[in-house]
């Protein structure tokens, strides 16, 4: 009887829940102009239509179907989708304030403690103080030239531990797994001034599991209807669990083997040494000190150190992936680049991060790989807290506004040939065009408030290592096959390889 009586009250709120869903989508429709989009239900939306993926190839598709602004309504969310520069440029430069804060979802709300961190944060006071103070340990040039020797030695392990390993001249290796460690250790360094010696070093192995967790969780998109239909949310409550169970084992991790350790090292050296040159801290000494100042409390210090993981190393890593494949698929551009920096540096003379500036080609074939293979292809997504006019059509408030960057940098309206990997595109017609954002066709970092701070130090760790592996070994597939997989395997945010290619690395010298 009670089951019985459970069930009515079910069917009754529904059949409510249905009835006022239909009337608000009614009066909605008589007050706001929005752009065009599929066919919306009450309830879920679009949702049935287009299920849980929505991937930067299908934004494109919709876009040539509904035009450069359309609307999908996806149960209780609303997305604005971006196809046009002109659209681009108002939403990131023009009117960059009122759409520049973040929409999240429930997962992310677990990840980032609902906007502690920088990311993910609303646009206003707290998003302005978090990015004053990581601007100094970690997005100038002046950091850049602190560091710059450290990620130089860590491409030289690289290159020196290829080179003693015969398996990778001959069968091949899955070098993203040491590039891992790499970008890991060059990450650490900034922060904690801390690095890992090998794979097996046991804090790393354990690091870089539940950062592992957090992707595969963060990054699925099977948890995308009980985001974007409430009613439906009780059947991912294992899921979230999963996801709170990770961030807190992951915020403990970086708690206890890093902060504290690093608090205590810090009375260490006031008890008994002299106080640090601001030139010589790390990120956390930064981090520390804006807490002990009142401008920022422990979790934020906390969701800093998560987005470095999630969002400097993951990328990192993922870029070099793509540039690599690219460069073993187009032996011709892999040879041309060879031949530069034989041509400029002089046989042996190892890449540094100054002569990467001295690459026009090398800078050519990153740029390439950021445009054909945009790791963020859509980028973060932006909100409007306010309802808002654009395009000549309404944007509901609290709209998840994305902007398809990748479609921007391959729409053949603009770019020549864009299907193609080819560096000298940006030696020639497009040799204006730069990673900044200058031009609103070509930005992979972003562009406007809320751009991708990271990409100083991206370009030189993705030049420095990119030239020293063209420099030092032949790039080829392994035996047996001619080219590398390049199938996608795309997120909620980031595009990345389906599989983690096995690479023969012939040394060039011996």
């Amino acid at each position: 009887m009670d089951l019985l009586l459970l069930l009515q009250k079910t069917l009754v709120s529904l059949f409510s829940a249905v009835a006022a869903a239909i009337l608000i989508s009614k009066l909605r429709g008589k007050r706001l102009n929005l752009p065009p989009g599929p066919f919306a239900l009450p309830i879920v939306g679009s949702w049935l239509q287009i299920g849980n993926n929505l991937g930067h190839h299908d934004f494109t598709n919709y876009a040539k179907k509904f035009g450069q602004l359309f609307l999908l309504r996806m149960g209780q969310r609303n997305i604005a989708v971006i196809s046009s520069t002109e659209l681009a440029r108002e939403v990131l430069l023009t009117r960059g304030k009122e759409f520049g804060s973040r929409s999240r979802n429930i997962v992310y709300d677990i990840f980032t403690g609902k906007g502690q961190d920088l990311v993910f944060a609303e646009y206003g006071d707290h998003w302005r103080k978090m990015r004053r103070i990581m601007s100094v340990p970690f997005f100038t040039n002046r950091v850049v030239q602190q560091y710059r020797r450290e990620w130089e030695t860590e491409v030289a392990k690289v290159v020196e531990e290829v080179r003693r390993n015969p398996a990778a001249a001959e069968e091949g290796v899955v070098l993203r797994r040491r590039l891992e460690l790499m970008v890991y250790n060059n990450v650490y360094k900034m922060m904690f001034d801390k690095r890992f010696d090998s794979e097996e070093d046991p804090l790393f192995v354990k690091l870089k599991s539940v950062n592992g967790e957090r992707s595969k969780l963060g990054q699925s998109l099977e948890y995308n209807f009980g985001d974007f239909v409430p009613i439906l949310r009780p059947f991912l409550r294992g899921y979230l669990k999963t996801c709170r169970e990770v961030m807190s084992r992951r915020l403990n991790i970086y708690k206890d083997s890093f902060i504290h350790q690093k608090k205590k090292s810090v009375v260490a050296t006031r008890n008994g040494m002299v106080e640090k040159n601001i030139d010589l801290k790390c990120g956390i000494d930064h981090f520390l000190e804006a807490q002990k100042n009142g401008e920022i409390n422990e979790d934020n210090v906390l969701f800093i150190v998560e987005n470095m993981n999630a969002a400097a190393i993951d990328t990192t890593v993922w870029a070099l992936e793509w540039a690599i494949a690219e460069l073993i698929n187009n032996p011709r551009i892999q040879a041309k680049l060879r031949t530069e920096i034989d041509t400029v540096l002089g046989p042996k003379n190892q890449v540094t991060e100054p002569d990467t500036h001295k690459l026009p080609y090398l800078q050519a074939v990153i740029k390439e790989t950021l445009r054909l293979r945009m790791i963020v292809p859509c980028l973060v997504p932006h909100m409007n807290l306010h309802q808002a006019n654009l395009g000549g059509y309404d944007i509901p408030a609290e709209c998840r506004i994305y902007i398809n960057a990748w479609w921007l940098a391959n729409n053949p309206a603009h770019w020549g040939k864009p299907e193609e990997f080819r560096p000298k595109r940006f030696l020639e017609e497009e040799s204006n065009v730069q990673v900044n954002g200058n031009n609103i066709k070509y930005i992979p970092f972003g562009v406007g408030r809320r751009n991708c701070p990271g990409m100083l130090i991206a370009m030189a760790v993705l030049g420095i290592t990119l030239g020293s592996l063209v420099q030092n070994f032949e790039l080829l597939p392994p035996p047996g096959q001619s080219k590398i997989d390049m199938a996608e395997n795309s997120g909620q945010f980031a595009t990345r390889m389906l599989n983690h290619a096995t690479i023969v690395l012939k040394p060039r010298y011996v």
